[in-house]
């Protein structure tokens, strides 16, 4: 068992400060240095021009590139190093696992990765300048893998598979980039039509409304249904999926199995957080360990969070945070049951080519 944290941010100003603000505090990081030393070992393939990035960045969220140059600025690092690490855009990503279910008044949603990966580190941004004001651990520093935003907006999403890549975005950007510019789940939807993308991946969209859309997205096309519980497989693009599906069933199965005794938000959190339900999940060295259980209850604009299993979720009043109430907490705890290293505790937090 392990003890990990993940630091809380909170900025109130622009995009570009918050990029150099986020330099600022990245500099000699175990996380930038374990990148540093993961490219040695994975050489990058990385030959997008600037403009091009650029161009496809300011088109759903002109915000992100400022925030990318404020990132280059405080860093001192040339514009192509910037687009390989943040920009989200022509890269690749690793596989994960994620679980998400959604009811009367809130989404909850389980994490499934690989601790070499995970960043630690839970962002409040509310932005002077445009976009919306958003709550949600990042990815990649500048994306979100799940998150609310100002408007209620929720989103968080869930993995296919790899093959096949296109010329567009990954999975953390296009949250995102979801919740930066999108007010409601129709909003979302539209924009992951028009979004290109680089993997194949769900995203769970859902509001104040309790409207919940699962978009199932790859590079060769979208579809949309209406859903409650999302694992890791496509229901209506099947030809898109793995042939290995098991765990994605069975989590799924697990959480359609107890819904019945689900009455309210912290019930649904105690399903997807606690160990012994059959949602958690413990393949850590398989890319698919939880490592974080995310909440959000849009009508009421606040977010749980707990990191790691049979924990009590941190709870965050966003409307109060918005309203200009500073968190006094600098860090959230947790435990998990892995003795892989995380990118931004330890050094030595990379992987080879064999694992």
């Amino acid at each position: 068992m392990q003890d990990i944290y993940s630091d809380i941010l909170q900025f109130r100003g622009t995009h570009y400060d918050f990029g150099y603000e986020q330099g600022v505090r990245l500099r000699d990081s175990f996380t930038l240095h374990n990148r540093e030393k993961q490219w040695k070992v994975r050489i990058p393939r990385f030959t997008v021009e600037e403009q091009e990035v650029k161009e496809a960045i300011t088109r759903f969220a002109p915000g992100v590139w400022d925030e990318l140059q404020g990132l280059r600025d405080a860093l001192d690092w040339p514009m192509e190093r910037v687009m390989m690490e943040f920009g989200g855009y022509r890269i690749d990503y690793k596989r994960s696992g994620c679980s998400i279910m959604t009811g009367d008044g809130y989404l909850i949603r389980n994490y499934d990765y690989m601790p070499k990966t995970y960043e630690g580190r839970y962002s409040l941004f509310q932005p002077t300048d445009q976009g919306y004001a958003i709550i949600g651990p990042t990815q990649r520093i500048t994306g979100r893998m799940d998150g609310m935003n100002e408007k209620g907006l929720v989103m968080g999403y869930n993995f296919m598979h790899r093959k096949r890549p296109g010329d567009g975005f990954i999975c953390c950007m296009i949250g995102r980039m979801i919740l930066e510019s999108c007010a409601n789940v129709e909003e979302a939807v539209d924009m992951l039509k028009e979004i290109p993308h680089r993997h194949s991946f769900s995203y769970t969209v859902f509001d104040p409304t309790d409207r919940t859309y699962v978009v199932e997205a790859s590079p060769r096309g979208v579809e949309v249904r209406e859903s409650n519980v999302c694992t890791n497989h496509f229901e209506i693009l099947t030809k898109e999926n793995r042939n290995h599906l098991v765990d994605s069933m069975k989590r799924m199965d697990a959480i359609n199995g107890q819904r019945d005794s689900v009455k309210s938000a912290y019930d649904a959190f105690r399903l997807m957080n606690d160990t012994d339900k059959g949602v958690f999940s413990d393949l850590y060295s398989n890319w698919a360990g939880t490592i974080h259980t995310s909440g959000y209850l849009p009508k009421e604009k606040k977010a749980w969070f707990a990191l790691g299993g049979d924990q009590e979720p941190v709870e965050f009043d966003f409307t109060t945070w918005l309203d200009g109430t500073e968190l006094t907490d600098q860090r959230i705890t947790g435990k998990v049951d892995t003795d892989i290293p995380f990118v931004h505790m330890k050094d030595g937090a990379y992987w080879t080519g064999k694992k």
